[in-house]
């Protein structure tokens, strides 16, 4: 993979004094975590099978002296360090790849083939980054368990299985987190960013990412020759009045101050030109903050649907039927107000204002928004750690050009810078939050 190790360095003379030791620390580390990456984005794993990826997570913490306990939620994983009394904390890294060809044309690029449980044949590829945050993890378990002379409570790490489903949280909740092992009073997490350059550090206050549901509505109809359209009832010109109608949910029903999306994503009827279907299928995904709008978005989907069947005239027994996937129901994501700032500004100490900035919240979601919704009084923070080499940054911004986006097969982070970067800002939070009185 692209390896920078000038721009780490150039990233460590930046940082005032106060953060020297640590960021030296970090630097010694490199090698080795480098090493952990390039393994981890060749041998990408998808959401539910992060069977190998979890073993490394749970073999490095063990030769730590964490207790290990693996499986928890299906494959994840929680590596307990405890240190006398004090705080419990909780730093989660996500594991899973995404079913995508990678086409970076790097070096050490995924080659890895798999066959889905739904029977499609698809590259795997580590395009959200998440090799990256499994790593920084990695170096964060070593810098606190170096550094316990320093610091009183007990640290819980969570490798989390399946993020990019919606499930994995839910899961390891589900599994006992917070009855098997310490519940945290502080949760921290980071994300690479691939809006922003490499080694800066993003923070939101408040709501960070979205609510995130899928939709399907199955639309029926009354097939037929299409020459004789009078006999049927054509769920395609039915469907199309669905999701023309479903624009009005944000542009008519919701505040213009609130956020919201209605995106149809997939449209499938027919089969042949001169035949009019009995069923068009539509494929959503709905985004909001608040759980009152995504309320209002939900019900709001299913109402329009019933309506325009009944202005087309379909019968009782052929009313669209609207599911809401509940298991991949991802919850938006809030960073804790206060909380926020409070750690925002003692970054901004270590790194300096240039390379801490608040960031506008986006739409994307992040299950990692579970770990404090289950308990409200948990403080809640995750941040955004730019991965976009800063020269071909600068490159595209002259250009006028885009960017690749998360999730796409050319995203390219630069993985030292992001990988040093967030494990000395979750380190240097985690040691300020249970620093020995």
């Amino acid at each position: 993979m692209r390896i920078l190790w000038t721009g780490v360095a150039a990233l460590a003379l930046a940082m005032p004094a106060t953060a020297q030791t640590l960021g030296g620390e970090v630097e010694k580390q490199m090698p080795s975590l480098m090493a952990i990456y390039k393994d981890l984005h060749a041998n990408p794993e998808l959401s539910f099978m992060e069977v190998r990826s979890a073993g490394i997570l749970a073999a490095e913490a063990r030769k730590l002296g964490y207790k290990v306990t693996e499986k928890v939620g299906g494959t994840g994983i929680v590596a307990v360090l405890e240190n006398g009394p004090g705080p419990v904390v909780l730093v989660r890294a996500d594991m899973d790849g995404l079913p995508v060809t990678e086409q970076t044309g790097l070096a050490g690029a995924s080659k890895v083939r798999v066959t889905t449980k739904e029977g499609v044949e698809t590259g795997v590829m580590h395009a959200c980054g998440h090799d990256t945050h499994m790593t920084a993890w990695v170096g964060v378990a070593r810098l606190m368990a170096a550094n316990k002379a320093k610091w009183s409570g007990t640290l819980v790490m969570i490798g989390q299985p399946a993020e990019e489903r919606g499930a994995g949280a839910r899961m390891m909740l589900a599994d006992g987190l917070y009855t098997r092992f310490p519940k945290p009073q502080y949760a921290l997490a980071f994300h690479d960013a691939a809006q922003f350059p490499a080694g800066k550090i993003g923070y939101t206050p408040g709501y960070a990412l979205a609510n995130v549901d899928s939709v399907d509505i199955s639309v029926k109809g009354v097939g037929g020759h299409g020459a004789y359209p009078q006999t049927t009832k054509d769920p395609i010109v039915l469907a199309s009045r669905i999701v023309g109608a479903l624009q009005t949910l944000v542009s008519r029903e919701i505040s213009p101050l609130d956020s919201a999306v209605v995106t149809v994503g997939s449209f499938h009827a027919g089969a042949k030109h001169n035949i009019i279907s009995d069923e068009a299928k539509l494929q959503l995904t709905v985004r909001s903050y608040s759980d009152e709008v995504r309320d209002h978005l939900l019900d709001g989907i299913a109402r329009i649907a019933k309506g325009e069947a009944i202005a087309a005239g379909i019968p009782d027994d052929k009313m669209p039927v609207v599911t809401v996937n509940k298991d991949e129901y991802t919850p938006s994501t809030f960073n804790t107000p206060e909380f926020t700032e409070e750690m925002a500004a003692f970054l901004k100490t270590s790194f300096g204002d240039d390379r801490v900035v608040q960031m506008p919240p986006v739409m994307g979601g992040e299950d990692f928004s579970r770990f404090g919704r289950e308990d409200k009084s948990i403080k809640s923070l995750i941040v955004w750690v730019g991965g976009v080499p800063q020269a071909e940054y600068d490159a595209a911004k002259k250009e006028g050009r885009t960017l690749p986006s998360l999730h796409s097969p050319f995203w390219a982070p630069d993985a030292p810078a992001v990988i040093s970067t967030a494990t000395e800002a979750l380190t240097a939070m985690t040691l300020k939050l249970m620093a020995k009185k």
